[in-house]
C-alpha cells in the first residue's frame, strides 16, 4: 500500500513464459498488495511457470480474446479485489517494473489519476532498441492524436499505464475493442472524461523473446488510433455519437 491505497499489478499474458520470471522479480512488493496474470490462451508454459512462482491470482481464458478482452479481465479482477490503484505491466519485460512504485505514487498522493510510463520522453526509445519505423510511426500518430485531441502528450502508445480504481469504474471499458487499439480507446476515454493524465520516463528494451505485432497488425492498430481520434473529435463537435464516448456524457453530466 502507498496511503493506505491498495495497489495491484495485472499482466496481459500470451506467450510470456520466457520472461515472465525476470519480470515478477522485479516488482516491488514491498508496497505492491496483489499480482493477477490473465493468460490469453498460451501455447506455451505460461500458466505453468506462473503457477511456479506462485502468483496467487491466475485467470485462464478457455479462448483467445485478444490484447483488449485480456485488458477488460485484467481490469475486472482487480476491481474485484479492492484495488484503489492498478499498474498495467507488460510480462514480455519491455518496460522495467522498477518504476512501479513512482507511478502508484503519483496517483496515490492524488496528483494524477492516470500515469503513463513513456518511452518518447529523454533518448532511450532508439536506444533501447525500438525499430527505426516504429519510432516515426509512433512520432506521427502521437502528433496527430495531440491536435486531434487537444491534449500534450509525448506518446499515447506506450503499453505502461497505471490508473486509479476511479478511471476503470467510469469508463465503459465494455464498448472498446477486443483488439490492441483497446489501449488507445481507453486513452481517448481518460482525455475525454477529464482524468489528469501524467507521464515519465521509461527505459525499454527490445530483443528477441519481447512480444511484437507484424506490420498488418501494426497497420491495423495506426488506422484504429487515426478512426479513434476522429470519432473523439466528432463526437465532441456533437457531430457524430460514438458508442465509446457517449456513455461518458451522462456519467460527466455534460451532455
Amino acid at each position: 500500500m502507498i496511503n493506505n491505497k491498495k495497489i495491484c499489478v495485472v499482466l496481459p499474458a500470451y506467450n510470456a513464459e520466457k520472461t515472465l520470471e525476470n519480470t515478477l522479480n522485479e516488482i516491488p512488493f514491498d508496497i505492491v498488495d496483489y499480482v493477477v496474470l490473465v493468460d490469453d490462451m498460451s501455447s506455451d508454459k505460461t500458466v505453468e511457470v506462473a503457477e511456479r512462482l506462485k502468483i496467487e491470482h491466475i485467470v485462464r481464458h478457455k479462448k483467445n480474446m485478444g490484447y483488449g478482452g485480456n485488458q477488460k479481465s485484467c481490469y475486472k479482477k482487480a476491481l474485484e479485489l479492492g484495488a484503489d490503484i492498478v499498474i498495467m505491466l507488460h510480462p514480455d519485460y519491455q518496460y522495467t517494473p522498477k518504476l512501479i512504485t513512482s507511478m502508484a505514487s503519483l496517483i496515490a498522493e492524488g496528483v494524477f489519476d492516470c500515469v503513463l510510463g513513456s518511452r518518447i520522453l529523454g533518448v532511450g526509445a532508439l536506444e533501447g532498441g525500438m525499430p527505426k519505423h516504429k519510432y516515426f510511426a509512433n512520432r506521427l500518430l502521437t502528433f496527430f492524436q495531440n491536435v486531434m485531441l487537444n491534449y500534450k502528450l509525448s506518446e499515447y502508445h506506450t503499453g505502461y499505464r497505471a490508473f486509479s480504481g476511479e478511471i476503470l469504474k467510469t469508463l465503459p471499458l465494455d464498448r472498446n475493442s477486443d483488439d490492441f487499439v483497446f489501449d488507445n480507446q481507453m486513452l481517448s476515454q481518460i482525455i475525454y472524461a477529464k482524468f489528469p493524465v501524467g507521464e515519465i520516463s521509461c527505459p525499454t528494451l527490445y530483443f528477441d523473446d519481447a512480444s511484437s505485432i507484424s506490420f498488418s497488425r501494426a497497420a491495423k492498430y495506426g488506422l484504429g488510433v487515426i478512426a479513434t481520434s476522429c470519432g473523439f473529435r466528432l463526437h465532441k463537435w456533437s457531430l457524430l455519437k460514438s458508442p465509446i464516448f457517449a456513455p461518458l456524457d451522462r456519467r460527466m453530466n455534460w451532455k
